[in-house]
């Protein structure tokens, strides 16, 4: 208390203690003495009357106040009455309508403050206090109504394919990109899904930023009326709408977890496919808008804009976890593995916005069911590509690969890994844990220094858990490659479909970011391969024939040498047509290969060829030429064309 303060009171205090005093004397005075002069008995009773008359001015003051407030609340009554006929919105009437009202309520919240603070003892007194209650629960209600109407009437537009990311590119992708395992239409390359890993925060206006101001009066008015809980009720009921609103626009259904499992693949990858792009545009934008909004409204109210906001957006993310979580438990076919790691990458990259907008302990039950479900998506990944490994090695055939062209099974996987290769970093995150399991699978082939170049070490550096998983798979396929081509009864088919599969695998690897994470070390090797192949297959084809034309060395001047000649050449003549009929059927799919091979088959029968007509036509006969050498050298460029042909020579005597 400040001095001036304490110098006016104290005299007043002291001259209430000399009036206490002195009454307190007057009273022991009366106690003691019966008789008293009639001076003494007027003065006495002026005295009384002036107690009396005090008395009587406080009741009046008392009777005053409560009339005063009876008198406020029949006008505040009177307001809010008002408006309860009127079907209009109050907010639609004008500004100062809205302040009227708002006032009206607020007078009225104070009014029943006054009467709450005071000592109500007759009834009069309480059914005034109940008739506040009723008119504050009245315009509550009816701001309750405004507050909701206002959240509606005001939402802004949200149309996520007109939205523009500064950092987002589109992420469509064909939907015949991914097929069932083994099926060889699958496309030769796809793009990943575009994931933003640097997007800033895209703020829009949910509502109206005009009605912002009037939401919030609303809300603190409720508040302060210990109306919180119907406020946030309200506020929660309309945005979880606008929020189901949002996924329908995404074109997310409500699944439950039975119906995606019971789901077929193809309707399945489509709904894959939505589901990462609503993520996206669900998280961010839509939930840091939805943020954003709350603490516009709420943020002076404690941590109702923290409570409000998880209470209207829980429903719809554990719709998003629910549909996610599905996936992680369903079965893990090869042909899913790019689709859940799109799904586990957009939940990565999105999981700072999950922290930060469910950081409270409000929203932790979001929190964590959004890492749980994102941990297991990570577990479906690792067994899924297990599954890939497994499925591979076991894909059995009874029947030979006609033709001896590319096998479907070399298509998909060296595809598939084409696409995961997008994938680098997550798979990288992913499996380095799963090393010892990708070694472990290299199995023993048939061709040198497979395991070598399964751990060897390059610039690429190469001994990543994503290149050991890769070089572990492709061992896989090499060895079930030859178990596929022992299904050929011809040796030369069974070189030729090993050079163009390994060939197409080589090709693979060397054109594309493959090459980054198998190594120049791996191409080298396998262009070894299937060059080996090559050789193999001009071997077990043209040996045999070839030799038909060698000279041996005798003598053929006799009749019987002669006929051993025209015998022989009568032999290579069948033999290559033979060879023309069957390997004209055979399939060398990639242009390149099948010229190199035909230019080096040609170079050898060719010139063999002409070394033994010019050595030996004068014991021959021009009448035994089947075909000249420029014909032999045509036909030979029929080979290799998938489509059988027969040899009709028309210079044939």
């Amino acid at each position: 208390m400040a001095m001036g303060d304490y110098e006016s009171v104290a005299p007043q205090l002291e001259g209430e203690e000399n009036l206490i005093a002195a009454a307190k004397h007057l009273a022991r005075a009366l106690g003691s003495n019966k008789n008293l002069t009639k001076d003494v008995k007027k003065i006495l009773a002026d005295l009384g009357s002036q107690l009396s008359s005090m008395a009587t001015i406080d009741d009046n003051m008392v009777e005053d106040g409560k009339s005063g407030i009876q008198e406020q609340l029949s006008v505040v009554q009177e307001k809010i009455m008002s408006w309860e006929a009127d079907e209009s919105m109050i907010w639609d009437s004008g500004p100062d309508e809205a302040v009227e009202y708002l006032n009206a309520a607020d007078e009225a919240r104070k009014l029943t403050e006054r009467l709450e603070n005071q000592c109500l003892n007759s009834e009069e007194e309480k059914e005034l206090l109940r008739r506040a209650h009723d008119v504050l629960q009245m315009a509550m209600q009816r701001l309750e109504e405004e507050f909701k109407y206002m959240l509606v009437q005001h939402r802004q537009p949200f149309e996520p394919e007109h939205l523009s990311f500064r950092s987002s590119e589109d992420d469509a992708v064909d939907e015949s990109s991914i097929v069932s395992f083994g099926d060889d239409s699958i496309e030769e390359s796809t793009p990943q899904d575009s994931i933003s890993r640097t997007s800033e925060e895209y703020i829009i206006d949910l509502v109206h930023p005009d009605v912002i101001p009037d939401l919030k009066g609303i809300a603190n008015l409720m508040f302060m009326s210990n109306y919180d809980h119907e406020c946030c009720q309200a506020y929660v009921i309309v945005r979880k709408d606008a929020l189901d609103e949002c996924l329908f626009n995404l074109e997310i259904e409500k699944l439950s977890i039975k119906d995606v499992l019971k789901m077929e693949w193809g309707s399945l990858n489509s709904k894959i496919k939505r589901w990462v792009r609503a993520m996206k545009v669900f998280v961010r934008p839509y939930l840091a808008s939805e943020k954003w909004l709350c603490d516009q409204i709420f943020a002076e109210l404690g941590s109702a804009n923290l409570v409000c906001f998880v209470e209207a957006a829980k429903a719809s993310m554990l719709q998003l976890l629910n549909f996610a979580e599905a996936i992680s438990i369903s079965s893990h076919q090869p042909e899913k593995l790019v689709r859940i790691l799109d799904m586990y990458e957009v939940l990565a990259d999105l999981l700072p916005d999950i922290d930060a907008l469910f950081l409270d302990e409000a929203g932790s039950s979001v929190r964590i069911d959004y890492h749980e479900v994102l941990e297991r998506l990570g577990d479906t990944v690792r067994a899924t590509f297990v599954e890939f490994e497994n499925a591979v090695a076991s894909n059995a055939s009874t029947n030979p690969f006609a033709g001896g062209g590319i096998h479907h099974l070399t298509r998909y996987v060296m595809n598939y890994l084409r696409l995961l290769a997008d994938y680098k970093d997550t798979l990288n995150l992913l499996l380095k844990n799963h090393d010892g399991a990708a070694v472990s699978q290299i199995s023993p082939d048939m061709s040198p220094a497979t395991e070598e170049e399964s751990m060897s070490r390059d610039f690429s550096g190469s001994c990543s858990p994503m290149a050991l998983h890769f070089r572990s798979l492709t061992s896989i396929l090499e060895a079930n490659l030859y178990d596929k081509s022992k299904l050929y009864r011809d040796a030369s088919l069974q070189h030729l479909f090993l050079m163009n599969n390994i060939h197409y695998m080589a090709q693979k690897v060397k054109n594309s970011e493959l090459r980054l994470i198998f190594g120049d070390n791996w191409v080298r090797k396998h262009n070894w391969k299937f060059q080996q192949h090559a050789m193999d297959y001009e071997r077990a084809t043209w040996s045999s024939i070839l030799s038909l034309l060698k000279d041996d060395g005798n003598s053929s001047s006799s009749s019987v040498s002669r006929t051993l000649l025209k015998e022989r050449l009568r032999s290579f003549y069948v033999a290559f047509e033979e060879v023309y009929k069957t390997q004209t059927a055979w399939l060398i799919p990639d242009v390149q290969l099948r010229e190199d091979l035909r230019i080096s088959t040609s170079l050898k029968v060719i010139q063999a060829y002409r070394t033994f007509v010019g050595r030996q036509m004068s014991h021959i006969g021009e009448k035994h030429i089947k075909y000249n050498a420029e014909d032999l050298q045509d036909y030979l460029l029929d080979l290799f064309e998938g489509s059988q042909k027969s040899l009709h020579n028309p210079h044939r005597r």
